[in-house]
């Protein structure tokens, strides 16, 4: 992505499946995780330097509120979408200072032919969203520059409030013995 007219990249590779995990295959995941995440990644990665050093520019991620929330079900979709909130947010901080804006949108259940590839009928799925209304919110939200836009989330403050328990230290690790990560075996 050495063409120097590219200066926003809108980010929306996605893939879903029906089905829970125990119902999925080894190989049947292979290909959503790999173009959620691998596709996606090597896209920002092929044009971050290019607008890091020019100074401006923005990556935007489409990625889904279910990526917030295990409890919808779909846990590899969820799983790939989480790995683009956090990706969005460590472009933020790292490029921020280099003049690149990083967005990751987060739309709820969205009119696209997704439902239809995943081998779900759309007719039977209430309260989708519009196409138009995600690029709306999502502008929106590009135009105030913020990290995160969670179009079906009315209430900024919500997502704020979060945010200011988690910046605030409630998730930093420990490395005591009484971590749940050490117990659970994890090294952080």
């Amino acid at each position: 992505m050495d063409d120097a007219r590219i200066g926003i990249l809108i980010n929306n590779a996605c893939m879903a499946q029906s089905g829970g995990f125990t119902d999925q295959s080894a190989d049947s995941i292979h290909q959503p995780v790999t173009l959620n995440t691998l596709a996606l990644t090597r896209l920002a990665s092929a044009i971050a330097p290019r607008l890091a050093n020019a100074g401006e520019g923005a990556i935007v991620n489409i990625g889904s509120v279910v990526g917030l929330a295990p409890e919808f079900g779909m846990s590899v979709y969820g799983a790939s979408k989480a790995f683009v909130l956090f990706l969005s947010q460590g472009l933020g901080l790292e490029l921020a200072p280099k003049g690149v804006y990083a967005q990751a949108v987060l739309p709820a259940g969205t009119r696209t032919v997704i439902w239809e590839r995943a081998g779900i009928d759309v007719n039977t799925l209430p309260d989708l969203m519009d196409v138009s209304e995600l690029v709306d919110a999502a502008l929106v939200g590009f135009d105030r520059r913020e990290g995160i836009t969670i179009p079906p989330l009315h209430d900024a403050a919500r997502w704020d409030e979060l945010d200011v328990v988690r910046l605030g230290g409630a998730f930093r690790p420990s490395t005591g013995r009484g971590s749940r990560a050490l117990q659970a075996g994890c090294l952080i």
